[in-house]
């Protein structure tokens, strides 16, 4: 990547929403009570915890530094989530959200790579989406 500004700020983004992802699955996780749906929240955060620790690895050998944090658009995104989701929410409503958030970060994916990345910034953001769009199978076999 020899550090290009483009490709890293892509990156950087990738890492962002895989941090924006962790968090909101924390939110919904404390929402859930049935074992085998939160199992599968369980898995896919650390899937997300995976795809970070990546992500900031290949920012940091291609002399980068990775952003660790959620922002302001990760703040607010938080914010809103808790607003949507009322306390006493049930798991259906829980894994909509959980759906809805994964598209969210599907299509940003999609936008990084439109972007302008090298090739080997290009497979790897590749590879997050394509575990991404795992985690919305995943989640939509929840609602069968």
């Amino acid at each position: 990547m020899n550090n290009d500004t483009d490709a890293m700020r892509s990156i950087n983004t990738l890492l962002q929403g895989e941090y924006m992802a962790i968090e909101s699955f924390n939110n919904f996780i404390s929402r859930l009570e049935d074992g085998n749906v939160k199992n599968t929240f369980q898995d896919i955060q650390k899937q997300h915890r995976g795809n970070v620790d990546i992500l900031a690895t290949y920012i940091q050998n291609a002399g980068g530094q990775p952003d660790e944090n959620l922002g302001i658009k990760g703040i607010m995104g938080d914010i809103k989530l808790n607003l949507d989701l009322s306390s006493q929410s049930d798991a259906k409503e829980v894994i909509k959200k959980a759906i809805e958030g994964e598209t969210k970060g599907v299509n940003m994916a999609e936008k990084v790579l439109r972007g302008k990345l090298d090739d080997k910034s290009r497979k790897l953001a590749g590879e997050i989406l394509e575990n991404d769009r795992e985690s919305i199978e995943k989640l939509k076999n929840l609602l069968l």
